[in-house]
C-alpha cells in the first residue's frame, strides 16, 4: 500500500504553445502541510487545477488514495474528499453565509441529511466564529479576511480528507494573513491534510511540514520546511520581501 495519500508522477501541461507544467513528479502524505513555493507564472496554480480534474495533463498521472484519479472529472474528485479552494476564493456573493456552508456539503447533503449537516455546520462555526455572527449576512458584504474564512469553512463543508489551498492570504492585511495561516495550521489538527500555495513564503515553511519550490513549470528543489528557511538560494529568492 502506497504511504502517499497524493502523488503526482511526471505531469506536464501546456497552454498552447506555452508550457505551464513539465515532467512534475510530487507527493503528500496524509497529515501533512505541504507548501508549494514560486514565483508568478511559475505552474503552482496550474498544478492544483490538474489535481483536483479542471484541466487534463498532456502526460502523467496523478493518484489519490492510492487511485489514478487523472481521467476523472471535478465532481468525481470532490466525491472523493480532495476539495479546492481557489486563489480570490470565489463564493457565492449574493448568497448568505448559512447558504455558502449548506452549498459546500452539496457533494453528500443527501447522503448526510439535514441533521448531520446543521451539526457539521455548528462546527465549522466553533473553528470560525465570526461565521457565526454573520451566518445571514450576505458573502459579498463581508470583508476580505472573512471572506477568505468563509471559502475554507465552505470547503471543510465537504469533509476534506486533502485540501488544496491557492494563496488563502492574497490581498489581506498583515494581522489576518497571520490569522489566516493559523486557521490553516489548525486545520491539520482536524485531520485534514493541505497542500498550500501561500505568497507569504516565511509564513508557510512555518506551519509546513515540507515544502516544494517551483521554476518555470519544474520542481526545482523540496525538503523539510525548516531547512528550506534556512536555505540560501530559497532566503536570496523568496525571503527578502515576504518576512511577516
Amino acid at each position: 500500500m502506497n504511504e502517499h495519500l497524493l502523488e503526482l508522477k511526471g505531469v506536464s501541461y501546456s497552454y498552447g504553445q506555452i508550457q505551464a507544467l513539465h515532467n512534475v513528479s510530487l507527493h503528500v502524505k496524509k497529515g501533512e502541510i505541504v507548501a508549494l513555493l514560486g514565483a508568478n507564472g511559475a505552474g503552482k496554480t496550474t498544478l492544483l487545477h490538474a489535481i483536483s480534474g479542471l484541466i487534463k495533463p498532456s502526460t502523467g498521472e496523478i493518484f489519490y488514495k492510492n487511485d489514478n484519479i487523472t481521467p476523472m472529472e471535478p465532481e468525481g474528485i470532490v466525491g472523493k474528499r480532495l476539495i479546492h479552494v481557489p486563489e480570490h476564493r470565489q463564493i457565492f456573493s449574493t448568497l448568505t453565509v448559512y447558504d455558502n456552508l449548506n452549498l459546500g456539503a452539496y457533494s453528500h447533503y443527501k447522503k448526510s441529511g439535514k441533521k448531520v449537516i446543521n451539526e457539521d455546520i455548528e462546527k465549522v462555526f466553533e473553528l470560525f466564529p465570526v461565521l457565526k455572527e454573520r451566518k445571514e449576512q450576505l458573502g459579498g458584504t463581508l470583508s476580505g479576511g472573512q471572506q477568505q474564512m468563509l471559502a475554507i469553512a465552505r470547503a471543510m463543508m465537504a469533509k476534506p480528507d486533502l485540501l488544496l489551498l491557492d494563496e488563502p492570504s492574497l490581498g489581506l492585511a498583515p494581522l489576518l494573513v497571520k490569522e489566516v495561516l493559523n486557521y490553516v495550521k489548525s486545520l491539520r489538527d482536524l485531520g485534514v491534510t493541505v497542500l498550500l500555495i501561500e505568497q507569504n513564503v516565511m509564513g508557510s515553511l512555518k506551519i509546513a511540514d515540507r515544502a516544494y519550490v517551483m521554476t518555470h513549470g519544474t520542481i526545482k528543489k523540496e525538503g523539510l520546511a525548516n531547512e528550506l528557511l534556512q536555505d540560501k538560494e530559497v532566503k536570496e529568492a523568496f525571503l527578502g520581501s515576504t518576512v511577516v
